[in-house]
């Protein structure tokens, strides 16, 4: 690897149960002489932690300067998490599938053996984009952050009424319960649910995407990476609504609040270790077959 550090293994307790997965890889990793530090997703799981044997156990904050891999357990969801915290970094992340769909994560359960790859650079780096969020009220910033997957703005619980601009020229206008603004990494989940299309990973787009719109002039839009998409909570239902991104904490929004989103400057780098193809990748997770 051109870093030569620790390896952090970011298991999920839900996911990981009992941690044998990640015990699994560890023994793996340091057969080969790799030094390993455990980092747990949950404040909760530290103490669970403690109680593995011949394994570090750190907060993931503290490790990152001397890490040159993350391996994460779990779902996607635990790839998100790792994603943030090191999208100033650039650490390169390998994700084992112990969830649902998985379609980030590169390995499932019964492909750790490939791991062994990673400790000899056979490898690929996938740089996935990722959106910068900031939502405006009164012309002051009030919420700045980043996602990989999505940034949702939504109705709680009841229809709200939303204007979509690109580069401050307007894409829809419509009413229904919101919309997605998702990077291809996040085309496979809450926007493709919604009628977005599925864009290969490796992209660089913007995906527009309503959700439950009650007019036949709101579709789907694939903009051009440096598009600034604005979404503007208007007046026509003036229903409490809020902001997701990547599926975490709820940011409250009301009518005349402006949410901007571009292209970052930030990309999460995801280890590629297989030859499976994103198109059987989707087949596979979708349920389909030939």
């Amino acid at each position: 690897m051109s870093k030569q550090g620790k390896i952090i293994l970011y298991p999920n307790a839900q996911r990981d149960i009992g941690f044998v997965m990640t015990r699994r890889v560890g023994d793996m990793l340091r057969k080969k002489g790799k030094q390993v530090v455990c980092c747990p997703v949950f404040e909760n799981d530290a103490n669970t932690f403690v109680t593995l044997p011949d394994i570090e156990t750190a907060i993931i904050e503290d490790e990152l300067p001397s890490a040159e891999m993350i391996i994460t357990f779990g779902g996607d969801g635990t790839i998100l998490r790792a994603a943030r915290a090191v999208a100033n970094i650039g650490v390169p992340i390998l994700g084992v599938n112990l969830g649902g769909k998985g379609f980030i994560a590169e390995l499932e359960a019964g492909d750790i053996a490939l791991i062994e790859k990673a400790v000899t650079d056979k490898f690929d780096i996938e740089n996935c984009m990722m959106l910068d969020i900031e939502a405006v009220r009164d012309d002051m910033s009030f919420c700045r952050n980043f996602a990989l997957n999505d940034v949702v703005i939504k109705g709680d619980n009841k229809v709200i009424d939303l204007m979509l601009f690109g580069d401050g020229q307007r894409i829809s206008h419509f009413s229904g319960d919101g919309a997605v603004i998702s990077t291809p990494t996040g085309s496979t989940a809450y926007s493709m649910a919604a009628g977005g299309p599925i864009v290969e990973p490796a992209a660089h787009n913007i995906i527009v995407t309503p959700i439950c719109a009650h007019t036949l002039e709101a579709k789907s839009f694939v903009l051009i990476p440096n598009r600034r998409v604005s979404v503007e909570i208007g007046y026509r239902k003036r229903n409490p609504a809020y902001m997701s991104v990547d599926g975490g904490q709820h940011i409250s929004l009301q009518s005349g609040d402006v949410i901007n989103v571009c292209k970052s400057d930030r990309y999460a780098r995801l280890v590629r270790l297989s030859k499976r193809s994103f198109y059987k990748k989707v087949s596979e997770k979708l349920g389909e077959r030939p």
